[in-house]
């Protein structure tokens, strides 16, 4: 009688090689690990595909680019801060009154006491640091919860504002101070339709990113960890490779670009830097992530969480400066709900309320879009009223889905 057979191959010594990760599977864990990010990114699109279909162009014009650019510059630069004292665990209320208070500062020593306006910046920045170690210290070597003394620290700062300036506004400003926040770049070259140093400079913006992706993409295959297939790979660089040109031509068409986005690039690629690949950077994730694994692991967390609120205090200033150099004047209204906007900005942009997740990029992609909102549903005429509203309801999603994603990843 013969023996049945089954379909059920027989074992070998030799277990056959894993095949390769197909491109789909690949493509959804690299969706998944970078969901707020890339969201984020995907919702930035579809508001500016909105609103310039809505506006019949306008959003997209060159001066109203640039507009964007200055009106948001100093929320940018606080939502920076922000995002690294998310990630680190805590929460700042007091930038906002501190930024008022160090743009009176520097309005009172340019305008009463005729201090050098680079003197002036210099010193307002060592305001800014001051009081962030002021914060800094009963938050990370007294114990108390940085929500109270940060709650506390914006009523001081607020009422420093008024002491400083009552109810008084004081300007103008010299005109160096000025272009900090309304300069451009001069033009060099020979005569064309295009601001040339621009050009040149997004060119530079292209090679470094793409040389950051293309670095990246070879330490992790040299580690041995998935990447996307080369195809996708290539058109992901070809599509920031478009969106580079397309907002560099903008700009070269216009008046080029603003002192301001220099500055705000030189955040971005500096603070992006020490928070990938710092040890200090590593450090506030740690201990954002777990504090309590973070210590056992010889993390100093007291003296990285009064770092964090000192540099917070530097930006805090630092936004102050760029507010006070806009409005060519020091007033006591300065900075009213600037704390808010950082806040909502770096949730929107991927943070966590739990701390230990956030980037410095996913903040500026937060601010851009509470900016592009702002400016978009002003151009279309909806009402401050309906504005507040709308911008709610996008803070909310931005949490509820960092909340819902938690519970999938712990169920």
């Amino acid at each position: 009688m013969p023996q049945a057979t089954t379909d059920t191959p027989q074992r070998t010594g030799k277990q056959s090689p894993a095949a390769p990760p197909a491109t789909g599977s690949l493509l959804l864990d690299a969706a998944r690990r970078n969901m707020r990010q890339y969201g984020m990114l995907i919702a930035l699109g579809l508001i500016v595909v909105l609103f310039e279909i809505w506006t019949d162009g306008v959003l997209l014009k060159p001066n109203n680019v640039t507009n964007l650019v200055l009106q948001n510059s100093y929320i940018l630069v606080l939502a920076i801060g922000m995002m690294i004292v998310i990630i680190a665990g805590h929460i700042d209320l007091s930038v906002g009154s501190l930024a008022a208070f160090v743009s009176a500062a520097a309005a009172v020593m340019m305008v009463e006491h005729d201090v050098p306006w680079v003197l002036a910046l210099v010193l307002s920045l060592i305001v800014g640091a001051v009081a962030g170690a002021w914060q800094g210290f009963w938050i990370a070597y007294v114990g108390i919860p940085s929500f109270i003394v940060t709650l506390a620290g914006m009523l001081l700062f607020r009422g420093g504002t008024q002491i400083l300036l009552g109810s008084r506004s004081l300007g103008p400003f010299p005109e160096g101070f000025q272009k900090i926040s309304t300069g451009y770049l001069p033009e060099i070259g020979p005569e064309t339709n295009y601001h040339n140093l621009t050009l040149l400079l997004g060119c530079a913006l292209l090679a470094f990113a793409l040389l950051q992706e293309v670095r990246d993409r070879r330490r992790q295959l040299r580690y041995e960890l998935d990447v996307l297939p080369r195809n996708i790979f290539l058109a992901k660089c070809v599509a920031m490779a478009a969106a580079v040109l397309a907002f560099t031509m903008t700009l070269a068409s216009y008046r080029g670009v603003p002192v301001v986005l220099l500055l705000l690039a030189g955040l971005l690629i500096g603070f992006g830097y020490v928070m990938r690949n710092a040890i200090v950077g590593r450090h506030v994730y740690a201990l954002g992530g777990n504090r309590a694994a973070a210590k056992l692991s010889g993390v100093k967390d007291q003296r990285v969480t009064f770092l964090v609120f000192v540099n917070m205090g530097v930006l805090a200033a630092l936004a102050g400066i760029v507010y006070a150099a806009r409005l060519n004047a020091g007033v006591p209204q300065a900075g009213t709900n600037f704390e808010l906007e950082a806040i909502a900005a770096a949730f929107i942009g991927g943070a966590s309320m739990s701390g230990g997740v956030g980037t410095v990029f996913g903040a500026i992609i937060g601010g851009l879009v509470l900016g592009v909102l702002n400016n978009g549903m002003s151009l279309v005429g909806i009402g401050t009223d309906y504005q507040q509203v709308i911008k709610g309801l996008v803070l909310l999603a931005a949490v509820g889905f960092d909340v819902y994603n938690k519970r999938k990843v712990g169920s």
